[in-house]
């Protein structure tokens, strides 16, 4: 009985230096193991776990640089005093 992971694609990619024989670890989806294939093909489409929430969301960073201005536009009136 063969198990999934022996039923899996394998990465194929070949050795320079040493045997010159191809890996044969399981292949991720772009076709390469993780050692050969760079990157990860990344998360799932919709993760919330990629959901960007707190300092670095689009609604505090324009809310942060709306405070800039009037700061700046505050210590302009101050010099022009």
């Amino acid at each position: 009985m063969l198990l999934d992971m022996q039923n899996a694609p394998r990465c194929g990619a070949r050795t320079k230096s040493r045997s010159g024989k191809p890996c044969q670890s399981p292949a991720m989806p772009n076709g390469r193991c993780r050692m050969h294939g760079g990157l990860s093909p990344g998360a799932p489409k919709g993760n919330q776990n990629a959901f960007k929430h707190g300092r670095y969301s689009a609604r505090y960073i324009a809310e942060r640089r709306q405070m800039a201005a009037l700061i700046k536009e505050m210590r302009d009136l101050a010099n022009n005093l």
